[in-house]
């Protein structure tokens, strides 16, 4: 499971540590600690980041990163480009239902 600080060290790749909304991420932590399928954990963690907007800037390529380590640490392929069309229809649909997130994460893998 993803921790507060495996989410930072993504951020800090970017140069994006400065969050705007933490109390989002804790809550979306909390929740998907409560979860044992990881697919889950990761699409709170992302509708948090995405929707929530987590850090003051880079969420979007800060959730792709995340679902692109996440898809390895799990040994899954996946087109990266997909993932970047996940996050985007995420964000253009304003989407919240953590199925929905599941679904796009899901049609990204090979």
């Amino acid at each position: 499971m993803l921790k507060k600080d495996d989410i930072l060290r993504i951020a800090e790749l970017f140069e994006r540590r400065k969050m705007i909304n933490e109390s989002s991420l804790e809550f979306a932590l909390s929740s998907a600690r409560h979860n044992k399928d990881w697919m889950r954990q990761l699409a709170y963690i992302i509708r948090a980041i995405l929707i929530d907007h987590v850090f003051q800037d880079g969420n979007k390529r800060i959730s792709s990163a995340l679902i692109m380590a996440a898809l390895e640490n799990q040994k899954t392929d996946y087109d990266p480009y997909a993932v970047d069309r996940a996050v985007t229809l995420i964000i253009k649909k304003n989407l919240t239902s953590i199925e929905k997130i599941m679904g796009l994460i899901k049609d990204a893998t090979r």
